[in-house]
């Protein structure tokens, strides 16, 4: 018996513990197998709670400010968010980013260097981390509740990059409308001369 768990038989002190835990904070028998990852336990070295499993974030390889591998990444950060448990704001929030990153992605719209950037900064890095930061972070907050909500900063987070996904959409229809103006005025002179 273990000097820490007293007179208590390992047994009895893995029960105490755990049933002083939420439902949630059980491991489950495949968790406490585990690979590779650290445990809380107890003094018999049984595990008390486990961090869940989570789907490791994509790891790009820099491909440059290129549409088509952009366009393959994009795909790969689509098949990572869909494995990811989020609260129903951030996913609906990650929803609206999603989709007009989707028809920013599309060949033909996207031209500028700088816009091109943005996007494959989007793709490769901020999204993957806003996202796999909120579940790490998810988890902690259980534990040690009394914190600011991590919903709070994914939502801010998603927020702000759909702002500026929004702002490159606001400048190519700045630049369309431009482009017809433009048209329409040498139709016009053309025209008159």
């Amino acid at each position: 018996m273990s000097a820490c768990c007293g007179t208590r038989s390992p047994a009895r002190t893995w029960r105490a513990a755990s049933a002083a835990w939420p439902a949630w904070a059980s491991p489950s028998p495949a968790r406490r197998a585990g690979s590779g990852r650290w445990w809380w336990r107890d003094c018999t070295g049984r595990a008390l709670i486990a961090p869940p499993e989570r789907p490791d974030a994509p790891d790009f390889e820099d491909g440059g400010e290129r549409l088509e591998p952009l366009r393959a990444d994009f795909t790969t950060l689509r098949a990572y968010l869909a494995e990811v448990d989020l609260p129903a704001v951030a996913r609906e929030r990650l929803d609206a980013l999603d989709a007009l990153l989707e028809a920013l992605l599309e060949p033909g719209w996207v031209r500028d260097p700088d816009h091109l950037h943005v996007l494959a900064r989007a793709v490769r890095q901020d999204v993957p981390e806003a996202v796999d930061a909120f579940v790490r972070t998810r988890w902690w907050s259980r534990v040690a509740p009394g914190t600011e909500p991590p919903e709070r900063h994914l939502e801010r987070q998603l927020d702000a990059l759909h702002g500026e996904a929004a702002g490159i959409a606001a400048a190519l229809q700045e630049a369309e409308e431009l482009r017809q103006r433009t048209h329409t005025r040498y139709l016009e002179d053309r025209g008159r001369g």
